[in-house]
This record gives C-alpha cells, structure tokens and sequence, in this order.
C-alpha cells in the first residue's frame, strides 16, 4: 500500500486530464514515485459533494511542491475558447507560496509547457520565470521532472532521467499483465488505480534494471524479462 501523505514530499500535478495528454501525465506519475515523491492531483477523490474549486484549495495546501504544466492553453477545438484550468491553479500555488504561512512559504513549483518561450503569448506575467518544455516526449518530461526533483530533495542516491526512462519503459511492458491479474482494463485505470501499480512495481523492482548488450543493441532486463530499444 502506498504510504499516507506528508507536505514535504507531496507533489501537486496541475495538468490537463484529456486523453492527448496521458502518456506525458503517466510518466510524470512514475517520475515522481521513482524520485522517491508522492503526487496527488484532482483525480484521487470523487466527491459529488465538494466544490472543486475547495479540493484544489486543499490539495494545493497539502503540497509542498507542484508540477505546473500549462501545454494545453490552446483554442478547444469545439468551443473555441482556451482552458484556463491550469494558469489559475499555478496562481492560486504562486499566492500561497507568497501569502501563506512560514509552512507554505516553503512551496517550490516547476512550469512545464511544450516548448520553453512559448507562454510570453499567453501568460507574459511569468517573464522571469524559468519554464522548461517536455516537447510532448514522455522521456523528456521524466528527464525535466527527474532533474527538478533531485534540486528538492537530499537523497544523492536518485535514479538519473535516462536510468527511470528504463524503468518506466519496462514498466509500460509489463503494465497490461499487471492490469489482466487484477482484472483491470488498462485504458480505463482511476488515478489510484494507476498509482498503486506505480508504487507496486517500484517496490518489487526498486534495483533490480541492468543493462545488456547483444546483436540487437542495448536493452534492459527485470527479473527475467528483456526489451530492446
């Protein structure tokens, strides 16, 4: 079972939720368990009862860093108005961190989009800010997050970006398995549901990826299994 939340270590994933964004939100996740972090986003409960706009008031308090990634403020193809989701949810993160308590002071945020300058249309407010861009590459995101996090936490001993694209990639591999013994469908995992496999996997598989070399190229092998780049 995943470990109960604590402020230091939790991250806030203020993101899109469509489907174009899944692979990148994915391998965030697994980046942020990988580093030795814990994310939480909107996705985690489901209460008919709560205001939305009060869950993230409350995630946001609850973290003490987040993921901001604001790639998907573009035109919606069918109303042809921007999404505005993820800007106020990183203003609402920027004003804690500048009027909360000496608790949230200590907040800390990374802005994701999908190339580096591309905000100054739409947001110029952030000049100043430094905005890194994932390109819409899963690999590349973790590579971002990864470094990040390493600048958040004492733990010399964090897996490098290119080593927990590795990981992940096996993972991926053995995900519809660990879907079909649980008797999940894989495109239709809950957050949770997707995170507890994360959590699990990382535990049974915390060292055990080592590289290989052969007639195919380099790959990588877990407890028996072998993928080629």
């Amino acid at each position: 079972m995943i470990a109960s939340f604590d402020y230091d270590t939790s991250v806030f994933i203020n993101c899109p939720f469509d489907t174009a964004y899944r692979s990148i939100f994915e391998a965030v996740v697994f980046t942020i368990f990988d580093c030795g972090f814990r994310p939480r986003c909107a996705l985690e409960t489901d209460d008919g009862g709560e205001v939305r706009i009060e869950k993230i008031f409350d995630l946001i308090a609850a973290c003490r860093l987040a993921i901001n990634d604001l790639s998907r403020a573009d035109l919606d193809s069918e109303t042809n108005l921007p999404r505005f989701n993820m800007p106020l949810e990183l203003g609402v993160f920027l004003g804690a961190r500048r009027y909360g308590d000496s608790r949230q002071r200590q907040k800390r945020c990374l802005i994701l989009d999908r190339e580096r300058y591309r905000y100054r249309a739409f947001i110029s407010d952030l000049s100043g800010q430094d905005i890194r861009e994932h390109r819409d590459n899963p690999l590349e995101a973790i590579r971002v997050v990864r470094n990040w996090l390493r600048v958040q936490s004492p733990d010399s001993a964090m897996p490098g970006g290119r080593m927990i694209g590795e990981r992940y990639k096996m993972f991926r591999y053995e995900l519809p398995e660990l879907c079909r013994g649980l008797r999940l469908d894989q495109d239709e995992l809950l957050f949770t549901e997707f995170s507890e496999l994360v959590f699990q996997w990382l535990e049974r598989n915390q060292y055990a990826l080592f590289p290989m070399t052969g007639a195919g190229g380099t790959s990588f092998k877990i407890q028996g299994h072998s993928v080629w780049d």
